[in-house]
């Protein structure tokens, strides 16, 4: 049967080709093999020479991971993807992808932390530097451009002060020396963000957040264009080996199909957090894009359909004072992770006496997360009255 095209992301996300094979199955079947057989050695001859896209070996293509990754595919407007076992397996074969000994990297300084120390620590030991830098300001990455820069790594917005890059700036510097461009889209997700369709050339995502959805996975995947894909399948694929496994799969699938109704609840519950948070007293800035005072508003509305529930805020209270008004909070638990339907809270420390709280708004109602708030703050003397 012939699939349907030009579908909607909410029909994509549950939608799954029928044909004669599966006998009719609703949930797409798991393929929990290692290799696949053929009738006859010509038969495995024609495979091994179309390995792109062949089945034969799991390292390489499986049904069920090829279900989704098609999937996601289509929800960011992209020709391919390719799914991996973590979001840093994702992250570093895309980097690995692009660049060679001697070459130049430019990095947001507020890039996701381990995908900036494998740039400026495992990298340099293959002669490859990394210059970091404040990614809202354009002048500055372009003012960091090398004659050997080969890659301009994104991630917009951040993930601890959610700033933006303007990624049509970024794409069109990139396409002018030559240079390739891969940005972190976990934030956004593919609902709320499209970095293919404004020119930057890979985009990664740590599906163990939002694309799950529920805590229970770690996954992370690439998607560009087909002619990238298929190099990267023949090389960092084949010989890194940080694939996904078909199980998982599966079950990012069943994270998947309710994605577009999460990131709706999250996108409520985020904005009402947020606005409720810039009423407290003590709260110097609350950082979430979606609010009209961010200083990064008017680029949000041009390049993302929408916002989410990951925030932070600074305030003047001393860190000591918000690890007890932390420890109070009954219904956020403690963990640097985000994405899942529980709410969680982080505290960073950036340099001496300067600290920020990250809050991941779960799924819960958030009226009761205010009123968690509110005794929290009651109990260590600052609360509205």
């Amino acid at each position: 049967m012939r699939e349907p095209v030009n579908l909607n992301k909410e029909t994509i996300v549950v939608h799954d080709p029928h044909d004669e094979r599966h006998y009719g199955a609703v949930s797409f079947p798991v393929y929990q093999n290692s290799l696949f057989t053929f009738k006859t050695h010509e038969e495995l001859e024609t495979a091994l020479a179309l390995e792109v896209s062949s089945m034969i070996y799991t390292r390489g293509n499986n049904p069920t991971v090829a279900m989704l990754e098609d999937k996601l595919a289509k929800l960011e407007g992209g020709e391919r993807a390719r799914c991996f076992a973590s979001g840093m397996a994702a992250i570093s074969t895309a980097i690995l992808s692009v660049i060679r000994s001697g070459d130049h990297i430019v990095c947001v300084d507020g890039a996701y932390g381990p995908a900036k120390k494998f740039m400026e620590q495992y990298l340099s030991k293959f002669n490859i530097e990394t210059s970091f830098v404040d990614g809202k300001d354009f002048a500055q990455i372009e003012a960091a451009i090398q004659k050997n820069t080969r890659l301009i790594y994104l991630e917009s917005p951040t993930s601890l002060t959610f700033e933006l890059q303007d990624l049509r700036e970024c794409a069109v510097l990139a396409a002018r020396i030559g240079a390739t461009t891969i940005i972190d889209n976990t934030w956004a997700t593919p609902m709320y963000q499209n970095p293919l369709q404004y020119g930057i050339d890979l985009v990664v995502h740590s599906m163990t957040k939002y694309i799950s959805g529920h805590s229970d996975l770690v996954g992370g995947v690439i998607i560009g264009s087909q002619k990238h894909m298929d190099e990267l399948f023949a090389s960092e694929i084949q010989l890194l080996g940080g694939i996904l496994h078909p199980q998982s799969a599966a079950i990012f699938m069943r994270g998947l199909r309710t994605l577009p109704l999460r990131m709706q609840k999250h996108e409520q519950n985020g904005l009402l957090i947020a606005s409720y948070l810039n009423t407290r007293p003590h709260i110097i800035r609350v950082n979430h894009p979606g609010l009209p005072d961010h200083p990064q508003h008017d680029l949000f509305k041009t390049q993302m359909l929408g916002s989410n529930s990951l925030l932070s805020f600074e305030t003047d209270i001393s860190m000591d004072i918000m690890r007890q008004w932390a420890n109070s909070l009954q219904l956020f638990r403690k963990g640097i992770s985000w994405g899942g339907y529980e709410s969680l809270i982080y505290m960073k420390e950036l340099s001496a006496g300067k600290f920020i709280v990250r809050l991941y708004i779960g799924l819960e109602e958030p009226d009761d997360l205010i009123r968690d708030m509110e005794q929290a703050f009651d109990s260590i003397g600052c609360g509205m009255k």
